[in-house]
């Protein structure tokens, strides 16, 4: 899957998170497409940045941290983008939680749609 492809289910996803959870605001339509090119673009360059920082404490939590990494990442991203607005540590930690299992069930199924 390209990027394109990657870049629409995240925006789907991105949609999908601040739908169900509390404390997510998206005050535009546009705003998704924004939230997943910051997303991709931190994750692509500050991201592993943080990971290799915190890789002592990653290890000693068997992984764990990198929740915590992941919360950081979307509340930068709610800092950099003014109409996204994530409300509290926890509403962004559960943001990235849901924003993880739905970009993995979108990406399973056009997966499984490529192959049939």
């Amino acid at each position: 899957m390209g990027f394109i492809g990657r870049f629409l289910i995240t925006t789907l996803a991105v949609i999908i998170a601040a739908y169900l959870l509390p404390g997510i605001e998206l005050k535009n339509n546009f705003t998704p497409l924004v939230v997943a090119l910051v997303l991709g673009l931190l994750n692509t360059f500050i991201r592993p940045v943080l990971v290799f920082l915190s890789m002592p404490i990653t290890l000693v939590t068997f992984g764990l941290f990198l929740l915590v990494i992941n919360t950081i990442i979307i509340k930068f991203t709610s800092g950099i983008v003014e109409s996204f607005h994530v409300e509290s540590w926890w509403a962004a930690f559960w943001f990235s939680i849901v924003l993880s299992l739905v970009t993995f069930v979108l990406e399973s199924l056009i997966g499984k749609a490529r192959e049939s």
